[in-house]
């Protein structure tokens, strides 16, 4: 904005449309005084002065407007139509005057002033914007590097009082700060201490400088007064501010001791492991001589049973068909005789559970159906019916998934209901879990086998005792075993990496539970045994 200063408004006028016309925006004041208070409130990029005026003259005015930091850099214009005199003309420029123009005043010459000044005007401001700028970010940067001198030293007093070797690297890879510590294990602060050629802690370093990336490395130093050799951990973290690294961080932490205790424990474990694997060979031996002297003496011990039942049946066929009493004592022996003998022959083949044997994959279709062949008499004679379900085929060894299989149909069949004819119904359902309630899945890698019947049940409080071996939930007089059967079936689940469980409840039948892995995964021990 111009402000034109003139005592006589018809001077003031045609000034104003001059200026307009060229899209200047105009104010006018008719007195010194007048001006002065439109200065103070506002902005004006040139002022047009008229030198003769009533009260403050243009001179006055001028020094006036000089004394306001606000507005003492303003270009004025003086414009006179009687004082043409050098020495007004000299007060003029040194009142604060850019100009001093006489009338009449050309108009074009007027308006090509104004043009200029007001350019001069407009960049002046911008350098003043810019100086002010400028002004502004080097207090910022002044306040910032004190802060971040501020915090190196901070950093530095913290890396001092730690017991570790502390140091931090420029970005360039050069080492700005070194603790103390530093110099037990070299003099010279400017690189690494000497570390092992092979542990090549430079090099890699510079590679994880190079990505920004964390580095971590173990290494040994040698302490410059003792000369002892310890182990150290190098660690060397990135340090960011706003995304960027400006600086790294690095420790070496003596860990000799716990280095020494952990070679230490694994020399010891190392020996452990050898003196396990013997007492494993030894007790693998042992095992067996006690397998063949479990078979020669369940042969030795079967053979006189049978010649005590052999002679207690004749005894009793020749001798005492006549004596009642004598004829019962001797059932009760030759039944006590077979118990014994079924006990022998099921501890062996509890015994037998241990020896080490070849998983393969079996078609349990086949198998059962080869099983159920051997109760064809027990099942025609108790008019049993008996319900199988197509049966994957999976990792076994089928010798003893068959034992399984005939220690729960021969226990189905063995405890029915009196009178009630016996129904076994075998499903089994591809599961995504080693669980009894896993769930059904096309893709796991788990098969459930349940075997269900109608027979008299047990109280499920029972179901840990089941499974026990010599663990009976019924009498002998009116159920016959031994109490071995389901222990077996619970020892060659554990040995397939499977599970055994059953649900029951008294006179409503049993469900036996079956879950074993569809493919046998082998175990260290037997690829080393195969091998």
């Amino acid at each position: 904005m111009i402000l034109i200063v003139d005592d006589r408004p018809e001077n003031i006028l045609p000034l104003k449309k001059i200026l307009e016309l060229h899209h200047f925006q105009t104010d006018s004041a008719e007195s010194g005084e007048e001006a002065l208070k439109k200065v103070l409130k506002n902005s004006y990029s040139v002022i047009i002065m008229d030198v003769q005026m009533p009260g403050m003259d243009g001179f006055e005015v001028a020094e006036a407007i000089s004394g306001f930091s606000k507005a003492k850099d303003t270009p004025i214009i003086f414009l006179s139509a009687v004082n043409k005199e050098k020495k007004f003309i000299t007060r003029g420029y040194s009142s604060g005057g850019f100009d001093y123009l006489t009338k009449p005043v050309d108009p074009d010459i007027l308006l090509l002033k104004v043009k200029t000044f007001y350019k001069l005007y407009e960049q002046q401001q911008e350098l003043k914007a810019i100086q002010h700028s400028l002004q502004h970010e080097i207090e910022i940067r002044k306040k910032a590097q004190e802060e971040l001198a501020g915090r190196m030293q901070e950093l530095r007093f913290i890396l001092e009082s730690l017991p570790q070797i502390a140091f931090t690297v420029s970005t360039d890879g050069k080492i700005e700060f070194v603790n103390e510590h530093w110099f037990q294990y070299t003099k010279d602060a400017s690189t690494f201490p000497e570390t092992p050629p092979e542990d090549a802690i430079c090099e890699r370093w510079k590679t994880h400088l190079k990505d920004g990336q964390e580095f971590t490395s173990e290494t040994r130093l040698r302490h410059l007064e003792t000369e002892e050799e310890k182990y150290f951990l190098l660690k060397i973290i990135p340090i960011l501010q706003n995304g960027s690294i400006v600086r790294w961080v690095g420790t070496f932490t003596d860990i000799h001791q716990q280095k020494i205790a952990t070679e230490l424990l694994e020399h010891k474990v190392e020996l452990r492991t050898r003196e396990l694997l013997d007492k494993n060979s030894e007790l693998e031996t042992t095992n067996h001589e006690l397998q063949q002297f479990a078979w020669v003496v369940s042969h030795d011990l079967k053979e006189p049973l049978r010649k005590i039942q052999t002679f207690n049946h004749l005894i009793k066929d020749k001798y005492l068909n006549e004596n009642a009493e004598a004829v019962s004592y001797l059932n009760r022996s030759i039944s006590s005789s077979a118990r014994m003998s079924r006990l022998i022959s099921d501890l062996l083949d509890y015994s037998r559970l241990s020896v080490k044997a070849r998983f393969q994959p079996t078609d349990l279709n086949a198998l059962l159906e080869e099983l159920l062949s051997d109760f064809d008499e027990i099942i025609s004679n108790e008019k049993a019916i008996i319900r199988l379900d197509k049966l994957p085929i999976i990792d076994t060894i089928p010798s003893q998934i068959r034992q399984v299989f005939q220690n729960l149909i021969s226990n189905a069949l063995k405890f029915c209901k009196e009178g009630t004819p016996p129904e076994i119904h075998i499903t089994s359902s591809i599961i995504d879990t080693k669980d009894i309630d896993g769930q059904p899945s096309p893709d796991g890698n788990f098969c459930r086998i349940v075997i269900e019947d109608n027979g008299i049940g047990f109280d499920e409080k029972f179901l840990d005792r089941i499974f026990v071996i010599f663990q009976r939930l019924n009498n002998m007089g009116s159920y016959e075993g031994t109490g071995i059967g389901l222990a077996i079936a619970k020892k060659i689940m554990d040995k397939h990496n499977g599970i055994i469980s059953a649900r029951s409840a008294e006179n409503h039948g049993a469900q036996f539970i079956l879950v074993l892995p569809l493919v046998h995964e082998q175990t260290p021990t037997e690829i080393n045994t195969e091998n």
